[in-house]
């Protein structure tokens, strides 16, 4: 059974079967708090899924994020839910993993998940103001040696995120193409560009008040 087989979405752990051509799989990890989660996670990631050649992507929902509050932060069962809700895709898994791996650094998360899927080749999906806060990140630098990663255009962050210390320290390793990002071992990385979509779970929480 494939991501691409048209069945509903599921959870992780029923997603990841080797393929019988013994084709590695490529999973794009979309980390975050999902609060909530809205339709610019759906465009990242049918993005990532069109430019990476992704078999799956799965979000994981934070238990908490370190660098956010924990005011007005829903309760984990409901972001999960909502995600689920959001995330219709046949490809796309709103999973519990870092809240069962009980971790909420993403470099934890890698470790285990590299760990636990051998056969998988992962690949870190951020949007640009994310890339631009990296350094705030636990052991930013070791992310970026343990796992690919990918980033997508958003405004109005890009180009001072890739002006910013991750994507300076990290030029060499920069792949242009997306799809060759699969040919480099870490640290490797690439920046998408892609149509940018409104949407943000700041906006939806005010708009919720």
């Amino acid at each position: 059974m494939t991501a691409k087989s048209g069945r509903k979405s599921q959870s992780a752990s029923k997603l990841t079967p080797p393929f019988g051509d013994r084709r590695r799989v490529r999973i794009g990890l979309l980390g975050g708090s999902f609060n909530p989660a809205h339709e610019g996670h759906l465009h990242i990631s049918d993005a990532a899924y069109r430019r990476l050649g992704l078999d799956q992507v799965w979000w994981l929902v934070s238990p908490q994020n370190p660098l956010k509050p924990t005011k007005g932060m829903k309760p984990f069962a409901q972001r999960l839910q909502t995600a689920r809700g959001v995330g219709h895709r046949p490809y796309i898994a709103a999973t519990d993993l870092e809240k069962r791996l009980g971790v909420t650094r993403t470099l934890q998360t890698i470790r285990l998940l590299t760990r636990r899927y051998p056969a998988v080749q992962f690949v870190w999906l951020m949007g640009a103001d994310n890339l631009s806060q990296m350094p705030r990140w636990w052991r930013w630098s070791a992310l970026f040696g343990a796992v690919r990663v990918a980033v997508f255009d958003r405004s109005p962050y890009s180009y001072r995120a890739l002006a910013g210390a991750a994507a300076q320290r990290f030029s060499k390793a920069r792949v242009t193409n997306p799809l060759r990002l699969w040919f480099r071992s870490p640290p490797a990385w690439t920046y998408v560009a892609i149509r940018r979509h409104p949407a943000s779970a700041t906006a939806l929480r005010a708009a919720d008040k």
